[in-house]
């Protein structure tokens, strides 16, 4: 296991001490949990960057880097809903948007095909990040608050935005993939020559 893979899983430990310090009441949970959630992503940011320097780019580290992402961010805003920090309905969007997503990439793994993480994806993933780390010190800094509807909204956008270029990619790939398959010459044989082939590949 590369160092790449190593902190995309890391990550994805960071998630129940992440959820544990925001649903805590302790002093100062609130700047620990914001602390251990822009660690975690900046793991996001290192191991595509090691990935890459080293070049370490794998199969796994591809379709685990997205998946540690949604947890991750899933989790935030689970937990604020939890804090009625966040409207529920913006939730429901901004996670049902992850499962499509991820379940689309597992359709494209069945088909031999990996998709990667688009520009809109990952402006989609830095503004999640700003909007949690807002909301979570939202209640200690008040003068937070202006920020946190607009960034909420933005990410609702992006999320709805990148959903849909990633499915018309899909689709558009597959219907590329039938137009080639499509494309290929039927040939016919006689009825003697086809024979004459069947015995052949049964002799193999």
């Amino acid at each position: 296991m590369n160092l790449s893979v190593s902190l995309t899983l890391l990550r994805i430990l960071f998630v129940p001490v992440l959820v544990v310090l925001l649903l805590s009441s302790q002093p100062n949970a609130d700047l620990w949990a914001a602390g251990v959630f822009l660690l975690s992503a900046t793991t996001d940011l290192l191991d595509g960057y090691f990935a890459r320097k080293r070049e370490q780019v794998t199969t796994l580290g591809i379709i685990l880097d997205p998946i540690a992402d949604k947890i991750l961010t899933s989790a935030a805003f689970i937990c604020l809903v939890e804090l009625r920090l966040v409207p529920a309905w913006m939730v429901v969007v901004i996670v049902g948007r992850e499962f499509a997503v991820s379940g689309l990439r597992g359709i494209a793994s069945a088909e031999g095909a990996t998709i990667e993480p688009s520009r809109l994806g990952k402006t989609k993933m830095v503004l999640q990040v700003f909007a949690i780390t807002v909301l979570v010190l939202e209640p200690r800094f008040g003068a937070l608050r202006l920020y946190a509807p607009i960034l909420l909204w933005l990410v609702v956008v992006f999320a709805l935005v990148s959903a849909a270029e990633y499915f018309w990619g899909f689709w558009k790939g597959l219907g590329g993939r039938a137009k080639r398959a499509a494309a290929r010459p039927l040939v016919m044989l006689p009825a003697g020559e086809k024979e004459e082939e069947e015995r052949d590949v049964a002799a193999q």
